[in-house]
């Protein structure tokens, strides 16, 4: 008997990426996770209260780190930052308002639809055509949200579930701005980071003073039991803080391209997390529908890699 030669050991490169592979994913996992989170500590009355509560305690984190960084970006990158972080807070306002109206596994599932949008948008500000491959992935993708949103039978799309498309055409416009506009190109990402969600948190402060938005920050945390605030603090460490800080430490180990592809299974983990842990039952139509979007937005990524 023959024994195999030992496989040759991995160049330092590959090595570093695969490291990274684990903390992305993870990522992903929590990104799934959070609608169901979202769901669970908030409702109509208390959207802004959550998002003022769950930026109030990153904020003063990234401020500390960020504060020498910060004050080298020059006005323009402050000014795109702030402009990013308006339309940082839109989504966030659309994703939370929609997922309180819908269920965890529909908002993981149609907010995918951006990895479709954002191709399709870019071709149509470029004058380009995309491929037949990728329009096929992008009917299919759509045939499966039709289906998804339909899971009691054939009836108009839920408000939730038109909030959710919304936020990803939100989150569409939020990577093209991104893309285009010089003054964010060569800004360090953790002080441009900073200054997004810095204006983020302004819009919800700056809402939830107004008189009719509902319920204050105040009284909703001190309406908070532990497992609201267990949730809450689910958002804010993992969701937002250390999904950002892996983003920054994996990108500059491993290729982008590998992280999106990462970060791409995160409806797979909301479907998961809300079927399992939340109780859902999308039914035959639904399934059906999940496995169409799951199958589009892979097939689509790699057509328009």
């Amino acid at each position: 008997m023959t024994t195999a030669a030992p496989a040759p050991p991995l160049a330092p490169h590959r090595r570093r990426a695969r490291s990274a592979d684990l903390p992305v994913l993870l990522v992903a996992v929590v990104w799934g996770g959070s609608y169901l989170a979202a769901k669970g500590i908030t409702t109509a009355n208390t959207v802004i209260a959550v998002l003022v509560l769950r930026f109030g305690v990153v904020l003063p984190v990234l401020l500390a780190a960020a504060r020498r960084r910060l004050r080298a970006l020059r006005p323009g990158q402050v000014r795109a930052g702030a402009l990013l972080g308006l339309v940082l807070g839109g989504i966030f306002l659309l994703e939370t308002y929609g997922v309180v109206h819908t269920s965890a596994t529909n908002a993981g599932l149609i907010i995918s639809l951006t990895m479709i949008f954002t191709p399709l948008a870019e071709a149509a500000v470029r004058r380009t055509r995309p491929s037949g491959a990728f329009l096929a992935a992008a009917g299919l993708s759509v045939a499966g949200v039709v289906l998804l949103t339909q899971g009691g039978g054939f009836t108009a799309p839920s408000l939730g579930d038109l909030l959710i498309l919304c936020a990803a055409l939100a989150r569409t416009l939020n990577v093209l701005l991104t893309a285009r506009m010089a003054e964010v190109r060569d800004a360090d990402s953790l002080s441009l980071t900073t200054v997004q969600l810095g204006g983020a948190f302004l819009v919800f402060a700056l809402l939830a003073a107004l008189p009719g938005t509902g319920a204050g920050p105040w009284s909703a945390a001190a309406a908070f039991g532990p497992a609201e605030w267990a949730g809450l603090a689910f958002l804010a460490v993992f969701c937002t803080l250390f999904a950002f800080f892996v983003q920054t430490w994996a990108v500059r180990r491993t290729s982008p391209s590998r992280v999106s592809l990462l970060l791409g299974t995160e409806p797979l983990w909301a479907a998961v997390a809300g079927i399992l842990l939340g109780g859902e039952q999308p039914g035959p139509a639904g399934i059906a529908g999940a496995a169409l979007v799951l199958a589009g937005t892979a097939w689509g990524r790699r057509a328009a890699a």
